[in-house]
């Protein structure tokens, strides 16, 4: 299952908004040494908002292994702040319906099979999410080869926006926008072989708990 953590919903997932800062900093600080803002070996920045939701794979312990952030373009956002030259073939998105992803990572620690297996319900977790917060398309910037994959071969097609260029050094990154649709979904779950839906924005407990409530006054 992949949880859905934001300012509102965190009380709902232990340590999950900690550890998930605490994995990007092993992720991007420790093992690709980029220059970001840390605290206590937790890596943020300032996109990290109330606006912002994670999708988190958690495992026994409550330890974030695989992570993703999303954010509405209708606000400040990277794409648009840092790398608007690599935007090309389309105008730079403002908008709550057209959300960016950014710091996709997963723990280098775990088995390789068990990293794909994030990654897939990860990507599963993009498609539901977007589809129930009426969202049309998710943008970002990575290197192609994370594009395809990550995305690409769990079977969600990108539409590329500009040429590939070394945008904030080291490696070349390209933007990409994939288009949210029920087809979307439908294809990446064949591909992926992930058939039931894999996000949760709350634990059952505490969600029968507050239908109980509601019940009851």
């Amino acid at each position: 299952m992949i949880n859905c953590v934001n300012c509102e919903t965190a009380q709902y997932f232990g340590k999950a908004l900690s550890s998930q800062y605490r994995l990007r900093y092993r992720s991007f600080v420790d093992r690709q040494d980029w220059e970001l803002s840390s605290f206590r070996g937790m890596e943020y920045d300032c996109y990290d908002t109330p606006a912002t939701s994670y999708l988190v794979w958690q495992d026994e312990n409550g330890e974030v292994r695989g992570a993703s952030r999303l954010m509405p373009t209708d606000r400040p956002y990277m794409l648009k702040d840092l790398w608007p030259e690599s935007v090309e073939n389309i105008a730079l998105p403002s908008s709550a319906s057209i959300w960016e992803g950014s710091r996709f990572c997963i723990d280098r620690k775990l088995p390789q099979f068990l990293r794909r297996r994030i990654t897939e319900e990860i990507v599963c977790a993009y498609l539901e999410f977007a589809l129930a917060q009426n969202i049309t398309a998710i943008i970002g910037i990575m290197p192609p080869l994370i594009w395809r994959s990550v995305f690409i071969n769990a079977g969600w097609d990108v539409e590329f926006l500009g040429k590939s260029g070394h945008y904030g050094g080291g490696r070349k990154n390209i933007a990409g926008q994939m288009h949210v649709s029920a087809t979307a979904l439908k294809q990446v779950r064949e591909k992926t072989g992930i058939l039931h839906p894999v996000l949760l924005t709350a634990p059952f407990n505490e969600i029968e708990t507050t239908k109980k409530k509601v019940c009851m006054e």
